[in-house]
């Protein structure tokens, strides 16, 4: 009897070594692929970046309006101009005048922060103000 206790007991310390070493190999392999599987994301995540920055370069992201009055006889800054620019200095100026009878509005293709057509100086002042 006592040997078939004796043989019990080496059989399950010997399962219970091996569960030990299976358990820790285990263990080992998840951090192993958990740190290997961290340069990958990390690369991808700075491939998304680098193409965010790319698209953020064309988008009309600095914006200014000025208000004023284009008449003396009428108060209020009803006109205004409004700068849309991407960070190139490319996109338009949009200028509304309102008058006592009637409201214009005009657009201006602007191309490195400048513009073939002649400009009024509120135009000017809001491309000036959105330059970053």
């Amino acid at each position: 009897m006592e040997i078939i206790a004796s043989s019990a007991l080496v059989v399950g310390l010997l399962g219970l070594l091996l569960s030990v070493v299976a358990l820790r190999r285990v263990s080992a392999g998840k951090r192993r692929t958990g740190v290997e599987a961290l340069p990958e994301d990390v690369h991808g995540l700075r491939q998304e970046v680098a193409a965010l920055r790319a698209e953020a370069q064309d988008a009309l992201r600095h914006l200014a309006v000025v208000r004023y009055d284009a008449f003396g006889d009428m108060g209020g800054h009803l006109s205004w101009s409004l700068a849309l620019l991407d960070d190139g200095g490319h996109g338009v100026v949009l200028t509304s005048i309102h008058g006592r009878s009637e409201a214009r509005t005009y657009a201006k293709s602007i191309t490195g922060w400048s513009c073939e057509q002649q400009l009024s100086p509120e135009e000017l002042e809001a491309i000036e103000h959105a330059r970053p």
